[in-house]
């Protein structure tokens, strides 16, 4: 009886938003602008569940929060980019500071942009990420170029300078580039920065940071964030099919 219900509900709910979307030329102003309140909520919460839904049944069926980590991880984390779709897909001739998702920014210093970012889905047999992210460059007339990953507060909770902080990545890209990977933390009013470089040609780059080796100041840690740096990025595709964070201590000797 309750399947029931929710279903005639459910398509009396529908033709009412049909009716009112086929009316909204000619209804009065007071009632359109409530109409519209209405739809945004509705919008909203809508989003939440088809981004939801979409992430559990997506490609791969292994999982999109799974991939592997190292002995004794106290913490790991794939962005919310690789684990679902987006409301927003996708952006071209993107500006400086633009945002693709909530965690993801892209910066540069072009004067006229010739860069697209795009969500893609990973459908090959040996994906373990649901989706991947796609840049194109194009004439690239600037001095930098940078993708932003802002870690989760979680990822500050704990960490000490005994940890060891793992990135993984699966990159694609038409010609060889080279690509560094800055780590950044900030504690109290410094910001330590930890700086790896890809190898050059390799799909498959896992780094490591090592924080024995910084003068991290654990108990004021506040932000962490990874900026992934392209050198002389123009006219070149590149494809993040993957990329995770995983933290563990440093073995006692």
């Amino acid at each position: 009886m309750g399947g029931f219900l929710n279903k005639l509900f459910h398509r009396g709910s529908l033709r009412r938003w049909h009716r009112d979307a086929a009316r909204a030329s000619t209804t009065s102003l007071p009632m359109l602008r409530q109409q519209r309140n209405q739809a945004r909520l509705l919008r909203n919460q809508l989003n939440r569940l088809i981004h939801i839904a979409d992430g559990r049944l997506a490609l791969p069926h292994i999982g999109s929060s799974f991939f592997p980590r190292p002995h004794g991880t106290d913490w790991s984390w794939r962005p919310e980019l690789w684990r679902g779709p987006l409301p927003v897909p996708g952006l071209s001739s993107v500006p400086s500071k633009s945002q693709l998702g909530e965690e993801i920014t892209l910066f540069h210093d072009c004067d006229i942009s010739e860069l697209t970012l795009r969500q893609l889905r990973n459908s090959r047999e040996e994906d373990l990420a649901p989706f991947g992210l796609r840049m194109d460059v194009f004439q690239f007339d600037g001095s930098f170029l940078s993708l932003v990953i802002d870690l989760p507060t979680s990822a500050c909770d704990g960490l000490t300078r005994q940890h060891l902080l793992r990135v993984d990545c699966i990159i694609e890209t038409e010609k060889p580039i080279e690509v560094f990977a800055r780590l950044n933390i900030r504690h109290g009013p410094n910001t330590e920065q930890l700086v790896r470089e890809f190898p050059l040609g390799e799909k498959n780059v896992s780094v490591e940071y090592d924080l024995a080796y910084s003068n991290l100041n654990e108990k004021r840690i506040e932000k962490i964030w990874l900026d992934l740096i392209f050198e002389a990025p123009d006219m070149n595709q590149v494809i993040l099919r993957d990329l995770t964070f995983a933290r563990h201590r440093r073995a006692n000797i």
